[in-house]
């Protein structure tokens, strides 16, 4: 069973997902286009932190970052043997509760132009194309999307 909840990020099976999240962003993507968090920001105040687990084995990470009237999804990422397993639809799940629990208008999110997996996940979870937000620049290699709440 999928057990998604608050995790500290200097978890070491956190860690060692997050590492790999970070280097397929750097493979894929030039690095003016990276906008993962390093681990240490991961814990400030306006972040809601989880990760998805069976028993012991962290299998995925995910993390709402309050903005003010909406949240942003941070750290989306499944470690690559359990893709396909309903991971990222419970962690995916957890954040939009958390952001409802947070009062929050929406949940928006910048994830990159070819995962398409990605893209796959947030459309059957209600998720539309928007324009920029935040304090991101115009990338080529960014899409950015949004759900009203």
């Amino acid at each position: 069973m999928i057990i998604v909840e608050r995790t500290d990020p200097h978890h070491p099976g956190v860690v060692a997902l997050l590492k790999q999240s970070h280097a397929l962003m750097q493979a894929l993507f030039p690095p003016e286009d990276n906008y993962y968090l390093e681990i240490n920001d991961l814990v400030a105040p306006e972040i809601h932190f989880f990760a998805a687990r069976e028993g012991d084995q962290i299998l995925g990470t995910g993390a709402l970052k309050t903005c003010g009237d909406y949240g942003e999804i941070k750290s989306m990422f499944v470690a690559e043997d359990a893709r396909g397993n309903g991971v990222a639809d419970a962690i995916l799940r957890q954040i939009e509760d958390q952001a409802r629990k947070e009062r929050l208008s929406a949940i928006k999110l910048e994830t990159g132009n070819t995962l398409y997996a990605a893209h796959k996940l947030y459309v059957r979870h209600g998720f539309t194309e928007c324009g920029i937000f935040g304090d991101y620049a115009p990338a080529k290699s960014s899409i950015f999307m949004e759900k009203t709440l």
